[in-house]
């Protein structure tokens, strides 16, 4: 959207010194990513996606355009970059009305995406756990799979609990999104509370490449490791959202 989306998000994550990546596209879900290598080891990958709005019926359309029609410049351009307090604050902010219920609920019948955004705007729809650096068994993911649920945590099962790219060095799974009370403009000027999905924590095993088998454990960096992303995990990591994974989680 004009204003909006990854072109607009991204600024802020270049200024800090990180390299945007490999270009990613979902047919099925209307949807384009990127992913973000950071300046320093220390730091996150970070990867932003967008809807492909022009791709959804024309109703849909029209109301992810009410609300984002507010928009009439680049948020990122009135923002100090340098004001690391400024930015915290912008990606917590609203960038426009908080939405009915109805058109809510007509955005997730088309895309669940669409509605998750809507409604959370900018803010977080889930970090990674890297559990290769973790201590012993829990640095396999499936192992750490298996602590999870012994917990009673319900994970994303969409592919299969354990998503694996097909060199077999990038495997990824997600609890199911908590559900989450949230608060709609019911249209008279007071507000409707219904449950929806918040966000959840994925968690990614990047095993070494086979170019540094070599290496002791103990000295295995980085650098050493498969990079990047896998368009197959991540499509269907995305739907730890999706109410065919919530209802898992509550039983319906």
């Amino acid at each position: 959207m004009p204003n909006l989306g990854i072109a607009s998000l991204e600024q802020v994550f270049l200024h800090y010194g990180y390299q945007r990546r490999d270009r990613y596209a979902f047919t099925e879900k209307k949807l384009d990513a990127h992913w973000y290598a950071p300046p320093a080891e220390r730091f996150p990958r970070i990867f932003i996606s967008e809807l492909r709005v022009r791709e959804l019926t024309p109703d849909a359309q029209r109301i992810i355009q009410s609300y984002t029609e507010g928009v009439h410049e680049d948020p990122v351009k009135r923002l100090d970059l340098d004001d690391a307090s400024a930015v915290v604050g912008f990606l917590h902010a609203p960038l426009w009305r908080t939405p009915t219920w109805a058109h809510y609920v007509r955005l997730r019948d088309e895309s669940e995406y669409a509605a998750w955004v809507i409604y959370n705007r900018y803010y977080l729809n889930h970090f990674t756990v890297s559990v290769h650096n973790l201590p012993g068994e829990y640095g396999a993911l499936e192992a750490f799979n298996r602590f999870l649920e012994r917990r009673g945590f319900t994970l994303n099962d969409s592919g299969g609990k354990v998503k694996t790219s097909p060199d077999g060095k990038l495997l990824q799974s997600s609890t199911v999104a908590a559900m989450v009370d949230a608060e709609f403009d019911d249209g008279r000027g007071g507000v409707e509370r219904k449950r929806i999905a918040g966000s959840y924590v994925e968690f990614a095993e990047r095993r070494v490449l086979d170019e540094f088998a070599h290496v002791p454990p103990r000295e295995v960096r980085r650098e050493h490791r498969r990079e990047g992303f896998e368009s197959g995990n991540a499509d269907r990591i995305f739907e730890s959202t999706y109410t065919t994974q919530t209802g898992r989680r509550d039983g319906v």
